[in-house]
């Protein structure tokens, strides 16, 4: 398993967790792409980019992101990894770690933080990172949204002595129990994004707008591709 390598080494590496509103943020933004593609592993999290790839000719597996905090928190049991939960509201990690360590006795949590909803002064960013160091996680868990997670994390590259950073977002809430996650079935079937909308009608606003320019830019790509393979040789 590479993360117990990344781990054994000491790297200082990160996992992004990819999925079609990330993709058409990193279309739009070009920092948000240098973010993704700095990353040592992107894990595929939701169906649009799974039906994205088939379109294109790969087969992409997929991983939800609170999917992989619930596999390293029980395989981390026997291999006594270290776990740090940062994000999320006040209060949100600290139940977030509860709950886990419940689920799975001997999980190892050496931290959590809330951080303020504002930027934080280079003093404060400073005591942050001295905290996290203190504690000496080998795993630390970002919740912090879409789009802040990633700046979060590049920008900390190389400050923290932390050989895996993982952005989860809303894996935070899922497993805190602040947020209802959608039954297995509705997950099964890559549906998630549909029980969501039921409970966050904002999120159809706004996903409406990053699933029309993600397909629009697949559909550019078949074309090209297209093209490419039905260009008439010269005489």
């Amino acid at each position: 398993m590479e993360m117990s390598e990344g781990i054994n080494n000491g790297n200082n590496t990160y996992i992004s967790i990819t999925n079609t509103e990330s993709i058409y943020h990193a279309i739009r933004i070009g920092s948000h792409h240098r973010y993704i593609k700095g990353a040592t592993f992107s894990c595929c999290d939701g169906i649009g980019v799974v039906l994205a790839g088939k379109m294109l000719g790969y087969n992409i597996p997929r991983l939800h992101g609170p999917d992989l905090m619930l596999k390293c928190c029980e395989y981390g049991v026997n291999k006594k990894w270290r776990h740090f939960f940062y994000g999320g509201k006040e209060g949100v990690p600290e139940l977030l770690s509860d709950k886990l360590t419940q689920r799975f006795p001997g999980m190892i949590t050496v931290g959590t933080h809330a951080p303020l909803f504002r930027p934080l002064t280079p003093e404060e960013d400073k005591a942050i990172i001295k905290h996290i160091n203190k504690a000496n996680p080998d795993i630390l868990w970002v919740g912090l949204g879409l789009l802040k997670q990633e700046k979060w994390i590049a920008e900390h590259l190389g400050k923290l002595n932390v050989p895996w950073m993982i952005g989860v977002g809303a894996a935070f809430d899922f497993h805190a129990g602040t947020i209802k996650r959608a039954p297995r079935f509705f997950r099964r079937l890559g549906l998630e994004w549909l029980y969501r909308f039921t409970f966050e009608p904002r999120m159809l606003i706004r996903n409406f707008y990053s699933f029309s320019l993600f397909f629009g830019v697949i559909q550019d790509a078949l074309r090209q591709n297209h093209k490419k393979n039905h260009r008439h040789p010269h005489v």
